[in-house]
């Protein structure tokens, strides 16, 4: 069974004469383990298709299967606790709390689950570790590079252990050295069994993907498995 399974799925946007098509009948599978990236220009309707995978919005119509559940129908708050348990984001703005340090960023979304202390300050350690900002834990985000910020943004992503990781432009506001370390973790916690989604609009972030699905005016025009390459080159 396939992790995610959707539909003809549509999202459609001031119904009527001036309607617009955001998602124009889209189907696709996902299994479990993959790393994808779908790629599009503005326009395109790939934040759409990102915000319905991540239960962040609801399809007009179509069906959409995660794990085998249709999530298609379900309430706002049966949305948000898929989001919290399976679900890992990582956006192009960090979206890091300013007044809280690393190790606190980290941490937040783990004491909205209800986790104690103790757990959640040694897990939040854990995974800056595993991002390499084990010297940082204690930086705010002022006190930190772009890339240094997006990384405590990966940490909190899997800080919850989620099985999905969704990636919308995590290199957008990253020169191209920073960009390559992010994208090389996100490589990581692939090879670990994480299944990567990975949005973006850049050909050459998309080469590190493994199946690269391409939208275009809500449809998908192509979709093929890629030979990954080192997306950003090697200087």
């Amino acid at each position: 069974m396939a992790l995610i399974q959707l539909e003809d799925l549509y999202k459609i946007y001031n119904p009527g004469p001036n309607a617009v098509h955001a998602l124009d009948g889209v189907s696709l599978t996902v299994q479990e383990g993959e790393y994808l990236a779908i790629v599009g220009q503005s326009g395109s309707g790939k934040s759409t298709l990102m915000n319905i995978l991540g239960c962040l919005d609801v399809p007009s119509s179509g069906r959409y299967l995660l794990d085998g559940q249709d999530v298609s129908s379900l309430s706002d708050n049966q949305l948000s606790l898929i989001r919290n348990k399976q679900i890992g984001f990582i956006f192009q703005g960090f979206n890091l709390v300013s007044s809280l340090n690393a190790l606190e960023n980290v941490e937040l979304p783990l004491s909205y689950r209800g986790m104690g202390k103790k757990q959640r300050r040694l897990l939040a350690m854990e995974c800056l570790e595993q991002v390499g900002l084990h010297n940082r834990m204690h930086h705010r985000p002022s006190q930190m590079s772009g890339g240094q910020q997006q990384r405590v943004a990966i940490a909190r992503a899997i800080a919850a252990k989620p099985s999905i990781i969704l990636a919308d432009e995590p290199t957008g506001n990253l020169d191209s050295v920073s960009g390559r370390e992010v994208i090389q973790i996100i490589e990581e916690l692939n090879r670990q069994g994480r299944t990567v989604i990975l949005i973006t609009h850049d050909n050459t972030i998309a080469a590190s993907a493994h199946r690269i699905i391409r939208l275009q005016d809500g449809r998908v025009v192509d979709d093929h498995v890629s030979q990954p390459s080192d997306a950003l080159g090697a200087g």
